[in-house]
């Protein structure tokens, strides 16, 4: 039989009613053919005896008998089915646990292939055949293998669930709207399907978004560890480097030490020793004259007593002992001077050194500063490019805004940095008096102002021309000799962390250590007024230039 052939014929095999392949097939008289139980129940329910195909009615019922044809070629087809069936459950695979078993194979359930909404039945793809061939099971609803087939039908009205209803946001059948949700708005479900798909495919995207973000900020941070480790292997690479030069030049300042102390040891030694000999010469000469004087005295000759005492008496030691000391070398301030020459010949040199690595290091963090002219004392007077600032005789009629200074004479920086690390120089050249750092955003701009960190100032200053301090609770001075002409300023916000350098000595002035930092900061500058022209000098922003060491 051909393909063709043997698709009409499944076509014919299809009952009207119950709409699968005939069982006990029966012929009415105007040539319709029927189950025979589907047209006995059809009639058994009416009132009238009508073909259901063509609607010719019966006066009296007829007597129905099976097709013996019908029924053959229907026996026929189903042994052919059941034939293609076994060949290609051979080739499926049953189903494993998690997948959804067909639920007509027997002994060895395969895998569904699809679930009927309308069957209520799951299919393997040798059972499914059916609903892909016929022309009434072609109307029913496919979707991909499913579970709980059950709960896609309406409990309360055993009909599936066609529709949406977006009042109570939950899915009904045709019947829920007539009876249980009046006045509703309802959509398909297919409808209601596209709108909360692509909601979740932008819900999905924002995700992928998120993850994206939250991997970058994962390198990111991973970025920042290797960078930490390798400064801190950098550190330390520097730090033994440094360290081990400074206790070999310790130790070889304490052994020439130990030597200068024992070669005056030594030396005193010597001279005791010299003395002592000397000393102990004149004794055995003593000795032995005392010896000739002791027989002398027992002499009983007076002639002889009286020609050897001249003699005798002239022969006694000339040397005075009295005033002769052996004096004691003075210590004093030699370790003293060992320390000076340590610290002259190898601890200042490197301690620059370091300082020059630690100023370049710190300088890696420049930023490029501007002065807010909203913040302005009216005295001041700022360059067209908001680098440079110096007070003037004048003061300018200027709006008192919040953000201005009104009676100090300083400025801020128009940037401001709530983390990380940043640098910026300010040369000081020609100025007997100036105040810089860096200052809170909630600071106090009105009426006198105390600089000190407990009212958000972080800074180091000049009065009087050499009087240097540190603007902290108490200010501490600072020895500075010669002042600097440049100076840098590094905060390091989470470290909690100011410091000051002399730019051009590459020397560190002062650090503000452990603060803590809640607002943002900014640059901070403090001209002072011209004292007459004395301090008219500007202080000017300068980019970093490491050459300068």
């Amino acid at each position: 039989m051909s393909a063709a052939s043997n698709l009409r014929s499944e076509d014919q095999f299809l009952c009207s009613i119950c709409l699968d392949v005939f069982t006990d097939p029966v012929t009415t008289s105007c040539g319709h053919n029927f189950c025979k139980t589907c047209i006995s129940q059809h009639w058994d329910m009416s009132q009238s005896c009508q073909c259901p195909m063509c609607k010719e009615t019966f006066y009296t019922r007829p007597q129905l008998k099976i097709n013996t044809f019908i029924s053959e070629m229907v026996a026929q087809f189903r042994r052919e089915a059941q034939q293609k069936a076994s060949s290609s459950s051979s080739e499926q695979q049953a189903a494993k646990p998690g997948e959804v078993p067909c639920d007509v194979c027997t002994g060895t359930r395969l895998k569904a292939m699809k679930s009927c909404l309308v069957c209520q039945t799951s299919y393997c793809q040798t059972h499914l055949e059916p609903h892909l061939t016929l022309k009434g099971l072609k109307r029913h609803q496919l979707v991909d293998a499913v579970e709980n087939l059950e709960g896609r039908m309406c409990t309360k009205h055993d009909k599936l669930l066609e529709l949406f209803c977006k009042t109570d946001q939950t899915c009904v059948c045709t019947l829920c709207p007539v009876l249980d949700h009046k006045n509703h708005e309802f959509v398909p479900l297919r409808e209601e399907y596209e709108g909360k798909k692509a909601e979740l495919e932008k819900t999905e995207a924002e995700i992928q978004q998120m993850i994206q973000k939250r991997q970058l900020k994962i390198q990111e941070i991973t970025e920042s560890v290797k960078m930490s480790k390798d400064a801190a292997d950098r550190q330390k690479a520097e730090g033994v480097q440094v360290l081990t030069a400074l206790m070999e030049s310790v130790e070889r300042r304490l052994k020439e030490l130990m030597k200068e102390i024992e070669d005056k040891q030594e030396a005193t030694e010597k001279q005791a020793e010299g003395l002592i000999k000397d000393l102990e010469q004149e004794i055995s000469e003593l000795m032995e004259r005392s010896s000739e004087v002791e027989q002398l005295s027992r002499s009983e000759d007076h002639l002889h007593l009286l020609q050897s005492f001249s003699s005798l008496k002239a022969a006694s030691p000339s040397k005075d002992w009295t005033e002769v000391r052996v004096h004691p070398p003075s210590y004093e301030g030699t370790v003293g001077r060992a320390v000076a020459q340590l610290e002259e010949t190898v601890w200042k040199p490197m301690k620059k050194k370091l300082f020059e690595a630690e100023l370049q290091r710190v300088q890696q963090h420049e930023v490029d500063v501007t002065l807010d002219p909203d913040t302005a004392h009216p005295k001041l007077i700022l360059s067209d490019d908001g680098k440079q600032v110096y007070c003037g005789d004048v003061r300018k009629n200027l709006p008192d805004n919040p953000e201005r200074f009104s009676y100090c004479g300083m400025v801020l920086g128009e940037q401001s940095f709530s983390s990380g690390r940043f640098y910026f120089e300010v040369q000081v050249k020609g100025k007997t008096a100036w105040t810089l750092g860096v200052a809170t955003e909630s600071i106090n701009r009105k009426g006198n102002i105390t600089v000190r960190p407990q009212d958000g100032f972080w800074t180091v200053r000049l009065r009087n021309r050499n009087e240097y301090s540190a603007c902290a609770s108490s200010p501490v001075p600072l020895c500075l000799h010669p002042g600097p002409e440049k100076v840098g300023v590094f905060v390091d916000y989470e470290e909690g962390l100011v410091s000051f350098y002399d730019v051009g000595a590459a020397a560190l002035i002062y650090s503000f250590t452990g603060c803590s930092f809640t607002h943002k900061l900014h640059p901070f500058f403090g001209p002072c007024f011209n004292d007459g022209g004395k301090n008219s000098a500007p202080l000017i922003i300068c980019p970093v230039n490491q050459t300068d060491q």
